[in-house]
């Protein structure tokens, strides 16, 4: 379990194929690694994946050929900058909301409107996920906890603060990209219930 608070971002070392998987190596920091065991869950642009090995020329992960083909982890290239979360610790602050890990859909950049230094993303969103949104709800765009401003039956919108858009990959994204989603859990078992109730 993840809050979506990005603690830093990482540098993408390397990747080898390991079919049907494929290994990612990241350079983490030093504060991400300060603690950091064989074993240990890392939201990466908001996928949760497993460290299975630790060197001095980086973290290494596994990721699956799911994992792959349904998030944009298979695009990542050696330069490449993720978000990075460790998961989250009994007792520690709730400052974004409950994310899992486990990415629903990819969503398309479909437009950026600058409002210096702020900025307007909207995000094309599959329809059927798009019922799992709304206005003033919250929503994970590559691991990053944000607020929903707008929402309709296939695209949503946020608005970026300054600290966002410097310390997380968003600022570096361009109309065309592919973001990893996860909707809101809560907003998940509503959809089943209320699905469920009208059968």
């Amino acid at each position: 379990m993840f809050t979506g608070l990005v603690e830093t971002m990482g540098l993408v070392v390397s990747t080898t194929e390991k079919p049907p998987g494929r290994t990612l190596r990241i350079e983490v920091g030093d504060e991400l690694r300060s603690g950091l065991a064989i074993g240990d869950s890392i939201a990466i642009n908001g996928c949760c994946l497993t460290v299975v090995q630790i060197s001095p020329e980086g973290v290494d992960f596994e990721a699956g050929e799911e994992t792959l083909s349904r998030t944009n982890l298979g695009k990542l290239r050696s330069g490449t900058q993720v978000n990075l979360e460790r998961s989250l610790a009994v007792g520690d602050r709730m400052g974004g909301h409950y994310v899992t890990g486990h990415i629903d859909a990819l969503a398309e950049v479909i437009a950026i409107q600058p409002d210096p230094p702020w900025a307007k993303y909207w995000f094309a969103v599959p329809r059927h996920l798009a019922k799992q949104l709304a206005s003033k709800g919250s929503v994970t765009v590559d691991g990053i906890s944000l607020t929903v401003v707008d929402a309709t039956e296939d695209r949503f919108s946020v608005a970026l603060i300054p600290h966002t858009l410097c310390v997380t990959t968003l600022g570096k994204r361009a109309v065309g990209d592919f973001i990893n989603l996860e909707t809101d859990v809560l907003a998940k078992y509503i959809e089943r219930q209320l699905g469920e109730r009208t059968q």
